[in-house]
């Protein structure tokens, strides 16, 4: 009985632990991912509209990033991953992208780059056929399928939503979907 067990795990296991490239892209992918990204991407660009300028320089505590920071940094992974996991180059060069989270401060500018970025990463997704979203590329030193590049820069905008959305209701900012 134990033996048998082992071997019905061992199966299991061997069936389940196929590498990821080898997984293509889920049936209708690009929509889903197109639709998760296009709520997102409303929240982020209204709430940074929504934002005052006077606080795009504050932070809850030292050692965090600020409201402008927060904002950047989304606008810098928007145009990092499709550049180094997808081969699709940024029109900005990764000098400019890099360069934003550290020197831009001005809430018409960040706006202006957070909008960009997210016209950007809707090229992007725009471009890729179902095929495409399967073909295999790195992300983090892992082999994946492209898809899972999309998936992960949904995640990291959604992650920084909610940090954005805590800054905003910390600085008696109401989002303005949620009024």
């Amino acid at each position: 009985m134990c033996r048998a067990r082992f071997l019905l795990t061992a199966i299991l296991a061997a069936a389940f632990a196929a590498p990821l490239s080898a997984q293509s892209a889920p049936s209708n992918f690009g929509e889903e991912i197109s639709g998760q990204f296009e709520g997102s991407a409303r929240k982020l660009v209204a709430l940074a509209q929504a934002m005052p300028s006077d606080t795009y320089l504050w932070r809850p505590m030292e050692g965090v990033y600020s409201v402008a920071r927060v904002y950047t940094h989304i606008s810098r992974y928007n145009y990092m991953y499709p550049d180094q996991s997808l081969g699709i180059e940024s029109p900005m060069g990764p000098t400019e992208y890099g360069r934003w989270e550290e020197e831009v401060f001005d809430k018409d500018k960040i706006v202006e780059i957070l909008s960009a970025s997210m016209n950007h990463v809707r090229a992007v997704i725009d471009q890729m056929s179902e095929q495409e979203l399967s073909k295999p590329t790195h992300l983090y030193g892992r082999e994946v399928g492209q898809w899972a590049v999309l998936l992960q820069l949904v995640t990291h905008m959604n992650e920084h939503l909610g940090q954005a959305i805590a800054y905003a209701r910390m600085n008696q900012v109401v989002p303005p979907w949620s009024s």
